[in-house]
């Protein structure tokens, strides 16, 4: 696949994931970063990367960019070039859909299955009655092992609400806990990829909060049917590059219960890079196609 229909490269901007994004996951991250980046340019683009930062504070312009960008500042930025007229892959605005709350408001209301959830306040006192329970932080993705906590008991659950309150975090998702096999995915908008795997199974963990669930019961799993939801959930959300958690019961149900805008692809690595760097190649050839 090449553009040799056009007389120059086409410029492609990347942006790349700040550290402070990819805990236990840095390597992972920039890994899947610069093989997108290296299929892109099998494609005949022309790639130039930035860091976050980087990309901030040069008020880099560009007609096409793909990114893992997490940073506030770098997501405005997105925004901005996205408003005037430039392809983001992923968009700033569908980043911003993957906080926790404003995520789990979209799914809801897209009618993706999701866990019994509600969305409060870290000020007062814990009101849900739901337990055991997830409390995550609502205002960003979880960035360390304390934004995402499993609770038993009111008073555990006091002690998450206060430890969210010092840490200035003002609003909190509380998912009820699903029992069930516990299944990762990814996959790639507008492709014949997906990819779905135990993590118990293959060691694969960013902060060990899998063994809550426990090893997988080989539990009746379709897989038509979570690409579905999967594709679902990542059209409500404008992320076309995603990866995310669901939860099989024993009678073959599947909820989602996290959902993310571009994740490491660590075990499906090779497979997945080209499909993103085909997925952003056709979406800059339609953009063009619609310019003429």
């Amino acid at each position: 696949m090449t553009m040799q229909r056009y007389a120059e490269k086409i410029q492609v901007a990347g942006v790349s994931r700040g550290n402070e994004f990819s805990p236990n996951h840095v390597d992972n991250d920039a890994a899947i970063f610069q093989k997108t980046a290296e299929e892109l340019e099998k494609m005949g683009c022309e790639v130039s990367l930035f860091p976050e930062k980087e990309f901030v504070d040069r008020c880099v312009q560009a007609d096409f960019v793909f990114d893992m960008a997490r940073d506030k500042a770098t997501v405005i930025r997105l925004k901005e070039l996205e408003d005037a007229g430039a392809l983001v892959v992923n968009s700033g605005y569908g980043i911003d859909n993957c906080v926790r709350k404003r995520m789990t408001e979209l799914l809801i209301a897209n009618g993706v299955p999701h866990p019994r959830s509600c969305i409060i306040p870290t000020e007062g006192g814990f009101a849900p009655d739901i337990f055991p329970c997830w409390i995550k932080r609502g205002d960003s993705h979880a960035m360390v092992k304390e934004d995402v906590v499993y609770v038993e008991c009111r008073e555990e659950a006091e002690a998450v609400m206060a430890d969210f309150r010092k840490r200035n975090i003002p609003v909190a998702v509380v998912n009820e806990h699903l029992v069930g096999d516990l299944v990762k995915f990814y996959g790639v908008q507008g492709t014949d990829f997906f990819y779905a795997f135990y993590p118990t199974e293959q060691s694969h963990s960013k902060f060990g909060l899998e063994a809550v669930n426990g090893e997988a019961r080989g539990y009746p799993l379709d897989l038509e049917k979570l690409w579905r939801y999967a594709d679902l959930a990542s059209k409500a959300l404008d992320v076309p590059v995603y990866g995310g958690d669901c939860v099989v019961s024993s009678a073959g149900e599947i909820r989602i219960i996290d959902f993310n805008d571009w994740p490491s692809f660590a075990r499906c690595r090779d497979e997945a890079a080209p499909k993103i760097a085909e997925c952003i190649y056709n979406r800059i050839i339609s953009k063009l196609e619609t310019a003429k």
